[in-house]
């Protein structure tokens, strides 16, 4: 009888300490058997039909090809999937934690690499379809400047791109800096406006504008003080002080994200708006939800561009069933379906 008891101990303990290891990308096909049957709750912004469709179909393939159940957690903050690994870690819930995978960059990656909630440094590179991704990007390594160190898979890439409706807005008028769109903005008020932070889209519009207003440009690239914070803010709240009477509505209410500012667009209360993807006006012309007039534009200096990830939390319960998503997602059929403006749009 001792004997008996003391097997199953044993086999309970080693079957433990089988569900406690984490899967290692570098021996694929065990992530793959470990994967098959589990289910990946993605964490991911949802507040555009056509990335939700994206991620049924991906969903679809993961099932029939890897045995994998993707589930779209639709999130309209990514600091709220940020939040529940928090608290999870401070319940002390180190394992089997609710949020599998997360659509991440900037302030949230920062947020969870500097507490320690992301999985193991390095799984990102060790992925089999990494070898298609261009490393020499520099924002593939660092995002918003903060090294990614293989903490999370680079999913697809991102540019600030303005939109206009040439019917109405004709291209020799348009603004050519942050600047020359206050410029425009005092010709044409109430005809521009941006997501109020912490909004992402409006986030982004900040940044651009600080980028471009800054005395030196470079201090960004480094960890901020108090000096250069005031250099840089004091130039950019001036600025936001003489543009925000001018927006749409005097600056009294801002659109809610950029599918509103989209609409707005649509609707002819504004002419001018902006995403973080070139192939945002192609998609929602595609859509029917902009008309084919819509073109796009950018500042000839250069605007704002980033990376954006796939991260796994390091408490996450199908840790290997996130890691063939993210390997799937990096896929050369899954990039071209995603670039592709009838379906997504989004650059690989």
């Amino acid at each position: 009888m001792r004997k008996t008891i003391l097997s199953v101990l044993s086999l309970l303990t080693m079957t433990a300490g089988a569900l406690a290891q984490n899967p290692d990308p570098a021996k694929w096909d065990a992530v793959l058997a470990q994967a098959r049957g589990e289910i990946v709750y993605f964490n991911a912004w949802g507040g555009a039909e056509n990335i939700n469709a994206y991620l049924e179909w991906a969903g679809g393939e993961m099932l029939a090809r890897f045995g994998v159940k993707l589930v779209h957690v639709k999130l309209d903050d990514t600091a709220n999937a940020v939040a529940k690994v928090v608290a999870e870690k401070a319940a002390g819930k180190d394992e089997s934690g609710t949020v599998d995978a997360i659509w991440i960059n900037g302030a949230n990656f920062a947020s969870m690499k500097q507490q320690k909630l992301l999985f193991a440094p390095g799984w990102a590179e060790a992925l089999p379809n990494r070898r298609f991704v261009d490393e020499d990007q520099p924002t593939i390594r660092t995002d918003f400047t903060v090294p990614v160190e293989g903490l999370a898979s680079p999913w697809g890439m991102a540019k600030l791109v303005f939109f206009h409706d040439s019917e109405r807005t004709p291209k020799t008028s348009l603004p050519k800096s942050a600047r020359g769109l206050l410029g425009w903005a005092q010709k044409n008020p109430g005809r521009f406006s941006y997501p109020q932070p912490p909004d992402f889209i409006g986030v982004s519009f900040l940044k651009q504008a600080a980028i471009e207003l800054a005395p030196d440009p470079s201090v960004l690239l480094k960890p901020a003080d108090d000096t250069s914070f005031d250099a840089v803010a004091t130039r950019l709240f001036a600025f936001l002080d003489e543009l925000n009477p001018l927006l749409w509505r005097g600056g009294r209410t801002y659109p809610q994200n950029y599918p509103a500012m989209k609409q707005l667009l649509a609707d002819g209360e504004v002419d001018i708006i902006f995403a973080f993807n070139p192939a945002e006006a192609s998609s929602a012309i595609a859509a029917g939800e902009l008309p084919d007039t819509v073109r796009s534009f950018t500042f000839p200096a250069g605007t704002l561009a980033n990376t954006h990830f796939v991260a796994i939390p390091y408490n996450a319960a199908a840790k290997a069933g996130a890691l063939v998503l993210a390997d799937f997602l990096i896929s050369p059929e899954a990039q071209a379906r995603k670039q592709d403006p009838n379906f997504w749009g989004d650059p690989t």
